[in-house]
């Protein structure tokens, strides 16, 4: 994985962008890389979180030029399995059983908001500028836009999908792209206090909040939401986890995942 700097310790796993002479732009390398990354640590047992980051001044500049070369002279088919590709990659990256968080130290363009957006929580600083920069090619953000249309909605994609202008790291708050905005010296602390935070909780409860999300987001509440909704809580309350969670939580004893920490 030469594109990417990876640490993995106990329960954490950090998963760094490092191309910082191209800006972290993408190209076929990246991308399988990244794929290949979060597949693996899809099955890494007592994994509870994962950080996504970047080094160098930008998070993730889109497409790397070259790449962009190569592209203007494939075929549809060629295109098509080359997107598929990249689409591979978000759902990786959204798809892991444990929190992903963007750790956005810098400018992220195109794709880099697709990353962003395939994240669970995503930490950025003041510095950081963001475009859906597609639009000025020619073209439209359309591999990434599931990802980004959840992030931000509808209403904020029909200005920014169509006019491609850039916007700052405060309008990025504000869109809920970030879900916080901080001093560059102080982004490291903030994303060790979350990292810490979830490793605090019960692992499987993590896993089973973040699948639920995924399970009833924009689901009508049907009869049958409803139900399933009481028996995934069943499932967790009859759980040797969550027994044992209620169990610390009554006697006001430490749980068994934090206990050691």
């Amino acid at each position: 994985m030469s594109t990417l700097d990876f640490r993995h310790e106990g329960a954490v796993a950090h998963v760094w962008l490092n191309r910082p002479e191209l800006r972290n732009a993408f190209d076929a390398g990246t991308i399988a890389d990244l794929t290949q990354c979060f597949r693996q640590l899809a099955q890494t047992p007592g994994l509870r979180v994962v950080v996504l980051g970047a080094h160098g001044k930008a998070f993730c500049a889109g497409a790397d030029l070259n790449w962009m070369r190569d592209m203007a002279g494939y075929s549809w088919d060629e295109n098509h399995a080359d997107a598929t590709r990249l689409a591979d990659m978000l759902w990786a990256i959204a798809s892991c059983p444990v929190p992903v968080i963007a750790r956005v130290q810098g400018d992220c363009y195109g794709g880099g908001v697709g990353l962003v957006s395939a994240c669970d929580i995503a930490i950025g600083t003041h510095a950081a500028g963001f475009a859906l920069s597609e639009a000025r090619l020619g073209l439209a953000p359309s591999t990434i836009s599931p990802y980004v249309l959840r992030a931000i909605g509808e209403r904020a994609a029909r200005r920014y999908f169509l006019t491609a202008e850039r916007f700052d790291a405060a309008q990025a708050h504000a869109l809920g792209l970030l879900h916080e905005v901080v001093d560059a010296d102080a982004l490291d602390e903030r994303v060790h206090t979350l990292v810490q935070a979830m490793v605090s909780n019960g692992p499987q409860a993590v896993r089973a909040g973040k699948q639920l999300i995924g399970d009833i987001a924009g689901a009508a509440i049907t009869p049958a939401l409803r139900d399933q909704t009481a028996r995934h809580i069943a499932d967790l309350r009859a759980s040797e986890e969550g027994r044992a969670g209620l169990h610390a939580f009554l006697n006001k004893s430490v749980p068994p995942w934090q206990q050691g920490e």
